[in-house]
């Protein structure tokens, strides 16, 4: 097996979101390589299906692809929390709705190639809306589709975000 054995690691920048590393390994043939490396904290994702049988998406302005993407709840996993309680507390930040029933699905990494991040994947049922309780900084408008909607924006190209492909590819399927 061909493992990378990291001889030297170089923190070059220490983000809210990210840190950035540069680790120089050495190779199964005795060369040395560089390797970038983004660190990302966990997130969870969410599945939300309302008593209608709609899948919940939010719609917002994602500023890296400058564009407004069709995405499921999620968000990044706080110091000392679990998985679940992420999913449980983004669910009702960004679309006000808490669930009776939430299980996980899937874990996986998002671009094993240059990032760390792992997301975990839930499916949330039995919803009960409270009230939002979006971030200083987000701007989200909740929209509930179909089963049929949820195939047409697939097959049109309008759901580009591959933690939200996955998730509506689960329910699709299931």
């Amino acid at each position: 097996m061909n493992k990378e054995i990291t001889v030297k690691s170089e923190k070059i920048f220490e983000g809210k979101i990210i840190n950035l590393r540069v680790d120089t390994v050495e190779l199964e043939n005795q060369k040395y390589s560089k390797r970038e490396i983004v660190e990302h904290k966990s997130a969870s994702a969410i599945i939300a299906v309302n008593e209608k049988n709609e899948l919940l998406l939010i719609r917002q302005y994602r500023k890296a692809v400058e564009d407004f993407l069709y995405e499921i709840p999620a968000g990044i996993t706080n110091i000392a929390e679990e998985p679940i309680e992420c999913a449980l507390r983004e669910l009702e930040e960004e679309t006000g709705y808490v669930a009776e029933t939430i299980k996980l699905v899937y874990e996986f990494y998002t671009s094993p190639g240059f990032c760390n991040e792992k997301i975990y994947l839930f499916k949330a049922e039995n919803l009960k809306y409270t009230s939002t309780k979006f971030d200083e900084d987000e701007f989200i408008e909740t929209i509930p589709v179909s089963r049929e909607e949820a195939k047409k924006l697939i097959e049109t190209g309008r759901i580009t975000d591959g933690k939200t492909l996955v998730g509506m590819l689960y329910w699709l399927n299931s």
